[in-house]
């Protein structure tokens, strides 16, 4: 019996999705009194969901709403978790600022895109909040400067379902989401869809492909190449199975592009990128270090590490090219699966899409 439901798979929304939506209601509910339910925000890629409430609750200082979490067809640990918004005011000039409340961990190791310290609401989700603030204050006035703090109650227990601990966010979860949409996980579905992605491609006659294995390095890639939509292959973590299928099925030429730690898996040998099929190996990044030139010490510290993120940083510190070295490697790994026939390129950004390095093209063999 197939783990997953017969037919389509239906998304469903993330943690920081969630987190906006019922920011915003609680904004209103707190100015007005009246919280709007279902309450409507806007994601980053434009679309409008609304959000029945589970929760709303006006106090003398502020108001809370509260959102279950549908995660869709995706087998994720969060689904049917209340996320919690509580809205208070916030001193003057202050402007929004982020709070951990129950359930919801704190930065406590470096390496992350968020500071140690800070409540770990991920920088997209973030915005998504301020973005459904501004439309609650455009829609019924109210304080610019406002305190908010997100909770999901029975978080922490949750969290221990995840890689949470292992980084050094202590006390619950993370609040992510880069799309604010959940993409059902199927290795069959996904892998499909990239096959069904490459052939559309060939059948436009497009010579060019790129696979991405996020939002970011996808919205890049193509601004560096200039490519059309259908150009695009949602690899996601399937590195293996669009390059395999790119040898039975191959275009002139390939862009594998990612985020650095992805780039390191790669590069030490995985073709599935995600987190269950294995960490990033730090003893292999040491190594890397050494052969990019880096000081013995940094390399002999690198097994320390909380994140991949974390070397690379250091490593940018003392001047070190790491990123080139670990896509020269990248690329080896991709060009023993791929075919002869194509000219590959890997392309490593970092998470606000900024290049860090790139291979040139150059056919396997």
């Amino acid at each position: 019996m197939s783990d997953f439901p017969a037919g389509p798979l239906r998304r469903g929304w993330t943690t920081g999705t969630c987190a906006a939506a019922a920011a915003k209601a609680a904004y209103c509910g707190w100015v007005t009194g009246v919280f709007p339910d279902p309450v409507d925000i806007t994601l980053p890629g434009g679309q409008q969901p609304a959000f029945a409430l589970a929760l709303q609750e006006r106090r003398a200082d502020g108001a809370r709403a509260g959102i279950v979490k549908d995660a869709g067809d995706d087998p994720d640990v969060t689904h049917g978790a209340l996320v919690i918004a509580e809205l208070t005011g916030a001193p003057p000039g202050a402007g929004i600022l982020f709070r951990a409340g129950e359930g919801v961990g704190t930065v406590t190791l470096p390496g992350l895109p968020l500071p140690v310290g800070e409540p770990a609401i991920n920088p997209m989700p973030r915005e998504m909040i301020r973005q459904a603030l501004a439309e609650a204050r455009a829609r019924c006035g109210g304080p610019a400067d406002v305190t908010v703090t997100i909770a999901i109650p029975g978080g922490e227990a949750i969290a221990q379902k995840t890689m949470n601990p292992r980084l050094g966010i202590r006390g619950g979860l993370s609040i992510l989401g880069t799309t604010g949409i959940v993409i059902p996980f199927s290795c069959a579905a996904w892998i499909h869809s990239i096959h069904r992605g490459i052939d559309v491609a060939r059948a436009a006659g497009l010579g060019h492909v790129a696979g991405a294995t996020g939002a970011t390095s996808e919205a890049a890639v193509r601004a560096l190449h200039g490519l059309p939509e259908q150009a695009l292959i949602d690899m996601g973590d399937f590195a293996g199975g669009m390059l395999k299928y790119l040898r039975v099925h191959p275009v002139a030429k390939v862009t594998v592009a990612g985020g650095f730690a992805k780039m390191v898996k790669l590069g030490q040998g995985m073709l599935d990128l995600h987190s269950r099929a294995g960490p990033v190996d730090l003893a292999w990044l040491a190594e890397r270090v050494t052969e990019a030139g880096g000081s013995a010490a940094l390399a002999q510290w690198v097994p320390q590490a909380n994140t991949a993120l974390e070397v690379l940083q250091r490593a940018q510190a003392e001047g070190i090219d790491l990123a080139a070295t670990v896509a020269e490697h990248a690329w080896r790994r991709a060009a023993r699966t791929l075919s002869a026939e194509a000219a590959l390129e890997i392309a490593v950004f970092d998470r606000q899409g900024a290049l860090l390095a790139r291979t040139p093209f150059r056919k396997p063999g």
